[in-house]
């Protein structure tokens, strides 16, 4: 018969080998801890805050130091829903927001605060009714920049206990009550139309203007070139009369010539519808006296005959 006391202790020394290598698996697996990038790990050892792990490969004392959740060390983007807000002149806005933040302390944020993400929350929701309630509507949808900052401030000095960084806080809407959405449309388009009027206005004034301003111009050029042309004219007439006079003067006309002329020139001066009378000057007597010389009569009438 096979020995069962050989038996018995064989089969007590395998299982206590296989308890002895689970319990090495365990203890192995409790003393090594690797931390993902961005992340941070608060070490407890008999319930008391030890070390924060760091991203890497990290050895802790089995059974007796304790990791907590994992703190996510990247720069958070909360959108919180719309809160009514009462402005100063009693208005109530809804009002989003957006707070960007980041954890910097995962001790501090473990231990200073419960529940960071709440905290911020509740704190910009209280921050943003001060802010926004010293305000009137039309300030509240103009200031948003001032209000943004208003709100970055003070969360940032007040999270800053709490190991957390407020980076940005951003108003996503502003909506106001429908009635006062209503009127400020209204309002809107009569400015719309205000202002499509006042340019129609000006461009019509601009139109005028341009208009007389070239009549004036073409009446001043038509002006300029009648008063050309008449000094042309002018000095072609005197240009003329002048060559006619040196013509008559190189010629040695007698008085019986410059008789003739004037009586060709006398029947010019009565030409022309609107002449309805003709004055005969005092000097056409003596142009015919002269011409009639010229042809041998006599002032009273006689023809001049030579002596035989």
């Amino acid at each position: 018969m096979p020995d069962v006391g050989g038996l018995v202790l064989q089969i007590f020394i395998v299982v206590l080998l296989v308890v002895v290598a689970i319990f090495v698996v365990i203890v192995l697996f409790r003393a090594i801890r690797i931390i993902p990038q961005a992340y941070a790990g608060v070490v407890e050892r008999l319930g008391r805050y030890h070390k924060t792990l760091n991203p890497g490969l990290n050895i802790l004392v089995p059974f007796i130091d304790r990791v907590r959740p994992l703190v996510d060390m990247r720069e958070q983007v909360v959108s919180f829903p719309p809160q009514p807000v009462i402005t100063e002149d009693n208005l109530v806005v809804s009002i989003d927001t957006v707070v960007y933040f980041q954890v910097t302390d995962a001790r501090a944020a473990t231990y200073e605060i419960a529940n960071y993400l709440g905290a911020v929350e509740q704190l910009t929701t209280t921050t943003l009714r001060n802010v926004v309630g010293g305000l009137n509507l039309e300030e509240a949808l103009t200031s948003r920049d001032n209000i943004n900052g208003q709100l970055r401030v003070v969360l940032d000095e007040a999270t800053g206990k709490w190991g957390i960084r407020v980076s940005r806080v951003e108003l996503k809407a502003i909506d106001p009550p429908l009635s006062i959405q209503d009127s400020m449309e209204k309002q809107m388009r009569a400015e719309r139309d205000k202002r499509a009027a006042i340019l129609t206005a000006e461009g019509t004034k601009q139109s005028a203007i341009l208009e007389a301003e070239g009549r004036r111009q073409a009446a001043i050029l038509s002006a300029e070139g009648d008063a050309q042309a008449a000094i042309l004219r002018a000095d072609g007439e005197a240009k003329a009369i002048l060559t006619v006079f040196e013509a008559i003067h190189q010629g040695d006309a007698d008085p019986k010539l410059l008789a003739y002329q004037y009586l060709q020139t006398l029947p010019k001066i009565a030409e022309g519808t609107a002449n309805k009378l003709w004055i005969v000057p005092s000097e056409f007597s003596d142009a015919v006296k002269n011409i009639g010389a010229a042809f041998g009569v006599k002032g009273d009438g006689t023809q001049n005959r030579p002596p035989v």
